[in-house]
């Protein structure tokens, strides 16, 4: 390097700062230390213009000239080329709220979002019937845990009133579900959980927030097996104002401990309308009588269900003798039970103060046909305004018939129709003659064997003809086993029902005679076949032997068939 580019080297350079010379024996102060200093920033000659307005850098992207070139052979300076961040969200991330996304009332895009997010695959059915009346999923086999975004998507629906879950197990979190969307839900109007064996931890869940929604009507909860503790639970609900006036508790294997819950919560509130209480174990009959005289004070009762109960028994008909004092009951069901005699006498005596009584079902009970023949005598009395007497399987006599006739007649009873069962006759009851039937069976076993046709009812006139004395059963069996004819002893003890003979030897016989006449009637072209005729004897005349002085023989006549 030459010494001229040297000095111009040294001429450029700047003194920041110059150092005094230092002793050793001091220090320098503290405002004097070198650390404290600031440097100057030193703006570079582009920048400088750039603010002054007099130099522009372009566009940021490569210069089209170096596209043909190699990526290796261009010097890229990563704050000109590429120009730095200034915020990648992180102040909108850490300061500004998150927007919500708001989905509509129906549902739909909700339920998708969420089927999405639980990684779960959408029920087409239940997507489209949100903007339906009504979603039926009954034995759709659902999952459970998709019970958890269909909840969630009927939250705020305004079109769905009835919700059908029938025969689809649920699980204590789909009952949980369930009663979150009764919490918010003002739309719905019945739910259907008929066999999906909730059980009574599933009723709790689901009796949560039961009592804040008011605008559910009909809850059917049948088979559930939610037994005696789940019927207790809910007859608390029923205390703490749930407004569910349709209730079906059918199948549920209820008993003593829920009819004394229900007894206690039927005297403090009365919400129902409807209550079936059918195929239970109300076996215990002073808390069953307790459960039912509670229920006679209801004010709003249409219609209850008792079947399939086992129900008996005088105390039982006294209770619900006082169901029928119900000034708004229409239709009372007391099929399948065991109510016979004096205890249906008690339940009918009450039908005259039924008002609005409809519907009457005693089917399937043992009733005699005196207990029916009362039950519509009860129909003579204007008073009574029963239209429809159910009395299924009850058998009845002819009175019951005249006594129908009768009611009909009636102007108050133009609509009246009554079920009844078979209808018991003085007559006797005659089926097919006896004596045809055997008859047709000779005919049909004389084809079996083809090779070897016998006529039997021929070989029975035939018989006839040779010998027609009467026959024991044992000796006409022995006579046809011999001739080869495919008749049974107890073909011939049959026999011996329908042609009776004279005894012989203190035993029944078979009058052969009296078989033939009803054959002949039967089978009139049936006739014993003629004998065939004898031919005539044939004559051979023997040549006579040759002459001779021999003795004559007789001529021998030889006879030939």
């Amino acid at each position: 390097m030459s010494e001229l580019s040297f000095k111009e080297k040294e001429e450029d350079v700047t003194v920041i700062f110059e150092a005094p010379a230092e002793v050793s024996s001091e220090e320098p102060s503290m405002s004097e230390w070198s650390s404290l200093e600031s440097q100057t920033v030193i703006e570079k000659e582009k920048k400088l213009l750039f603010d002054q307005g007099l130099y522009s850098p372009g566009s940021s992207d490569i210069c089209p000239k170096y596209i043909p070139q190699s990526d290796s052979t261009i010097l890229r300076h990563p704050y000109y080329n590429y120009p730095a961040v200034h915020d990648p969200g992180i102040k909108e991330a850490l300061l500004v709220p998150e927007q919500q996304i708001v989905y509509s009332d129906d549902g739909q895009a909700l339920y998708l979002h969420l089927c999405s997010e639980m990684k779960l695959t959408p029920v087409r059915m239940f997507h489209r019937k949100l903007l339906d009346s009504e979603i039926s999923l009954s034995y759709y086999g659902v999952d459970p845990t998709a019970i958890r975004a269909m909840a969630m998507a009927l939250q705020f629906n305004k079109h769905v009133h009835v919700f059908n879950l029938t025969d689809n197990f649920l699980t204590d979190d789909s009952c949980f579900h369930l009663s979150q969307m009764l919490k918010t839900n003002t739309t719905l109007k019945e739910l259907n959980l008929t066999g999906c064996r909730i059980g009574t931890s599933g009723l709790i869940n689901l009796g949560d927030q039961l009592a804040v929604n008011r605008t559910l009507v009909t809850l059917n909860l049948s088979r559930n097996e939610i037994g005696d503790e789940g019927g207790v639970h809910y007859a608390k609900l029923i205390s703490d104002g749930v407004t569910v006036q349709k209730l079906n508790l059918s199948k549920n294997d209820l008993g003593r401990q829920t009819a004394l819950a229900f007894m206690e919560a039927f005297e403090w509130r009365d919400p129902l309308t409807l209550l079936d209480l059918s195929w239970n174990s109300f076996l215990h009959v002073p808390s069953t009588v307790k459960m039912l005289s509670s229920l006679a004070n209801s004010q709003e009762l249409q219609e209850i269900n008792l079947s399939f109960n086992a129900f008996e028994g005088d105390r039982i008909a006294g209770a619900i003798y006082n169901l029928l004092l119900i000034p708004t009951l229409t239709a009372l069901d007391l099929s399948h039970n065991r109510f016979q005699g004096e205890a249906i006498d008690i339940i009918t005596a009450g039908l005259i103060s039924a008002k609005k009584l409809v519907t009457f079902n005693l089917s399937f009970n043992p009733m005699s046909p005196e207990d029916a023949y009362r039950t519509l005598e009860k129909m003579l009395r204007p008073r009574v305004k029963l239209q429809n007497l159910l009395m299924e399987t009850v058998c009845v006599d002819k009175s019951f018939l005249a006594l129908v006739a009768r009611v009909s007649k009636m102007k108050s009873r133009k609509k009246f129709k009554v079920i009844y069962g078979d209808v018991l006759h003085n007559w006797d009851v005659k089926g097919p003659d006896v004596r045809t039937l055997l008859l047709k069976r000779a005919e049909y076993l004389s084809t079996v064997n083809k090779k070897k046709h016998i006529d039997i009812l021929v070989y029975f006139l035939t018989l006839n003809q040779k010998n027609s004395a009467p026959m024991l059963p044992k000796d006409l069996s022995d006579r046809l086993t011999e001739d080869g004819i495919p008749l049974s002893s107890d073909y011939c003890d049959q026999l011996v029902e329908v042609f009776p003979g004279p005894r012989i030897r203190k035993l029944r016989s078979i009058n052969i005679p009296l078989l033939c006449e009803y054959i002949n009637r039967l089978y009139p072209k049936k006739k014993v076949p003629e004998p065939e005729p004898v031919p005539e004897p044939v004559v051979e005349v023997v040549a006579p032997p040759p002459s001779t002085k021999v003795k004559e023989k007789k001529q021998k006549v030889k006879f030939v068939r």
